[in-house]
């Protein structure tokens, strides 16, 4: 480790202890019945032809700079984005959406920019958002703090599943370009602002919701795995699409890094950099022919 340079983990996130929560969860989530525990999307069957897919987040210590901002706007898209990307990777479409905003003290004007920012999405990707919960909660949240979490479920015919098990040596892996950070890593990049500013839009642009892009894909390509680059990196998110003994072997030099990533750069060394950011790919796909898509590596042996 280079002197001087940040971590995730010295900024207060180990990636390696959620990854062991997981793991530690896992018989008991899995004696309920449950299906895809650790997946991008839980499933859930609805009858002998269909699937609910869901999934739950939160937005993050990225509202910590969007509201110094006057930015909250963007991480209510952040929110409703990310979900539905999450239900995507399972081939779903996206049927409805909840959120939670919890604060010290609601803000009435706060909510309504974090609610309306996530409203703007679902209608994008015809998702209905049909209810929430606020709380105020001066015991666990510090003065001016606030939290906003929320779930998607979506449906998706076991014919048309996407559950990476398909998956062969010598398949491609597709990139799809992020805005920039979205919302994942921002315990670090908070850390980084205490040393060097940073003022561009890629800091703190919303995160792209894929449905589009994959729907497109999906039209011309046989997909068999889709991964969301959340927390963990490029290679962490495909590892969790992957058939055991596979793996991605990718080619760092195949696409454009967005401005954002340079700056961080400038403070954090490589191989951390690929282990917290999306680096400019936010979603990734596994075919078996890529066409004219962009190609970032292959499947290969582990």
């Amino acid at each position: 480790m280079e002197a001087g340079k940040q971590t995730y983990a010295a900024a207060g996130v180990s990636i390696e202890k959620g990854e062991a929560v997981v793991e530690r969860l896992r018989a008991a989530v899995e004696s309920t019945g449950a299906r895809g525990f650790g997946a991008f999307a839980g499933l859930y069957p609805l009858d002998d032809r269909r699937l609910l897919a869901a999934s739950t987040d939160s937005v993050g210590t990225k509202l910590v700079i969007a509201r110094e901002r006057g930015r909250l706007r963007v991480c209510g898209a952040d929110l409703a984005a990310h979900c539905i990307n999450d239900v995507l990777t399972s081939g779903a479409e996206p049927l409805f959406f909840l959120d939670y905003v919890a604060a010290n003290r609601i803000d009435l004007d706060q909510v309504a920019e974090l609610v309306e920012g996530a409203a703007e999405v679902c209608r994008a990707a015809g998702c209905a958002l049909i209810g929430g919960e606020t709380a105020e909660l001066p015991g666990i949240y510090k003065e001016g703090e606030l939290d906003f979490a929320g779930t998607c479920v979506g449906l998706v015919e076991r014919d048309g599943l996407i559950d990476g098990s398909r998956i062969e040596v010598g398949d491609a892996v597709v990139g799809l370009p992020s805005a920039g950070v979205h919302a994942n890593g921002f315990t670090l990049v908070r850390r980084v602002l205490e040393r060097q500013d940073y003022d561009g839009d890629d800091l703190l642009a919303p995160t792209r919701l894929y449905l589009e892009d994959v729907r497109r894909l999906r039209e011309r390509a046989d997909v068999r795995g889709l991964a969301n680059v959340t927390g963990g990196g490029i290679l962490g998110n495909l590892s969790r699409v992957l058939p055991e003994g596979l793996r991605a072997e990718i080619d760092w030099d195949a696409w454009e890094r967005p401005p954002v990533f340079w700056w961080l750069g400038q403070h954090v060394e490589e191989e951390e950099l690929r282990r917290v950011f999306n680096l400019g790919i936010g979603y990734c796909a596994v075919v078996a022919e890529p066409g004219d898509a962009l190609v970032i590596g292959r499947i290969v042996p582990t």
